[in-house]
């Protein structure tokens, strides 16, 4: 696997000041982009507990899923329409993981399905289901 820099997954797209805040960074095996939040402590949003601030996870999930897109997309960069978080359980003060899917990958729209883990991919702490329009209306290039 390799490592790439946010911005030459999707130039604009994941240079985005709150990517680099959050430190998102990506591998890509292939086709197969896997995604890393690494843990920092201003992502706390209950020290109580600590764990990993809701919208931290929501975002995180919502690049990784832009990520995937523009893997698969020609043209700029993909539009969120509407995303929905389920929170499986709280994520702890340590390093996140997270993958993402398309569902569909039409000529103006796709949905995607993601997911975040910490400590073993069989024990997500969220999943997100999004929609995206794509810029141009252009679809697949492979």
């Amino acid at each position: 696997m390799s490592e790439l820099e946010v911005p030459k997954l999707a130039s604009p797209l994941l240079d985005w000041p709150y990517a680099r805040f959050l430190g998102f960074r990506a591998e890509i095996d292939g086709t197969v982009l896997r995604a890393l939040l690494p843990f920092s402590q201003h992502l706390i949003g209950n020290p109580l507990l600590p764990a990993l601030h809701g919208g931290v996870v929501a975002a995180f999930l919502e690049l990784t899923a832009l990520a995937q897109l523009s893997l698969h997309t020609d043209g700029g960069a993909p539009r969120t329409i509407d995303t929905t978080i389920d929170y499986l359980r709280s994520a702890r003060a340590q390093d996140t993981h997270a993958r993402a899917e398309i569902i569909r990958l039409g000529r103006r729209v796709a949905h995607v399905r993601a997911v975040a883990w910490q400590s073993y991919e069989t024990a997500p702490v969220a999943t997100m289901r999004g929609h995206f329009l794509l810029s141009g209306g252009k679809g697949v290039i492979s």
